[in-house]
């Protein structure tokens, strides 16, 4: 008999917005890496592909790097015709700039794009910032709604091994939404990956301004949570001189402070890794004391190129 694919999944790009190093900062870890004074690795912004173990794929967020991204992951190109790709469908978590800006990567594609996202992103998508809109121009698209608010499952039909579950984060719209400071509960959302061959899960959610009980009961049900690694503290920014926003303000928990990430998910029992993690952030300095303690509490930090089989 023969053993069952396993879910894999590969990080595309582990970054926040701008990636890492940022093309306009000077922060103590983006001068350090570019004058190789810290131990550091860089960092495209968060995007992820999943696959049940066959040949096609689902693009999780399409971020500004997507075309180098794509490079990394030969499957994802396997040239089975002269225009080819393993790209089934792309799944949008929210509507921000770094998580959809790639979508234009993909207008030369050769039929009609499915993209999955919840009413909310999707009108941010046709109206402020009308990505889908210019690429009805191009390749077109097939949009399916994502219930985030009723909590119903979906699969995409190419990769029918996995199901996956929609649970609305408390977060932020992005600055362009007529919803900023004032966001729907769909505007920014996790997702659990289950796969139904070998009951493993995937928690996946690069944005979080908040624990509440569905993200938790999600967290603690999986074998691998992929959580928000923005900001270490929340008045980081603010701190480095990077901005004048906190983490609260952009719809992000900080890893440490009271009910941070970090107490939570030392209270989980499973793979805890990292991920969306913002340029000014000291864990990215693999010789940092944050570093240190991440490692001592057994948490990981994504990097580019990570491969999860589930």
């Amino acid at each position: 008999m023969s053993e069952t694919p396993p879910m894999k999944i590969f990080v595309l790009g582990s970054g926040a917005g701008g990636g890492f190093p940022q093309w306009n900062c000077n922060c103590p870890n983006c001068r350090g890496l570019r004058a190789g004074t810290i131990q550091a690795s860089s960092r495209t912004q968060s995007s992820l592909a999943i696959s049940d173990g066959g040949t096609d794929w689902l693009l999780v967020n399409a971020s500004p790097d997507l075309r180098a991204q794509l490079e990394t992951c030969p499957a994802l190109q396997p040239g089975r015709a002269v225009r080819d790709t393993a790209i089934a469908a792309v799944l949008i978590v929210d509507a921000q700039i770094d998580h959809t800006t790639g979508l234009m990567t993909l207008r030369e594609h050769n039929k009609r794009l499915p993209v999955y996202c919840t009413p909310s992103v999707h009108s941010d998508l046709t109206s402020g910032y009308p990505l889908l809109n210019v690429l009805e121009h191009y390749c077109g698209v097939d949009w399916h709604p994502v219930d985030a608010i009723g909590g119903v499952s979906f699969s995409i039909p190419e990769l029918p091994s996995i199901e996956i579950l929609p649970v609305p984060l408390p977060g932020e719209a992005p600055p362009y939404s007529p919803r900023r400071h004032k966001p729907a509960k769909d505007d920014t959302i996790g997702l659990s990956f289950h796969d139904r061959e070998s009951g493993r899960r995937c928690f996946y959610a690069p944005g979080l301004g908040e624990w509440t009980d569905p993200v938790l009961a999600e967290a603690d049900r999986a074998d691998c949570v992929l959580i928000d690694g923005t900001l270490w503290k929340d008045d980081e920014l603010v701190d480095r001189g990077a901005s004048q926003k906190t983490g609260q303000e952009m719809g992000h928990l900080a890893q440490t402070g009271s009910g941070g990430i970090l107490d939570r998910l030392m209270q989980l029992d499973t793979r805890k890794i990292l991920i969306h993690i913002n340029n000014t952030n000291p864990i990215l300095d693999e010789r940092s004391p944050e570093r240190k303690r991440l490692i001592e509490a057994g948490i990981e930090v994504a990097c580019d190129g990570m491969e999860i089989e589930l």
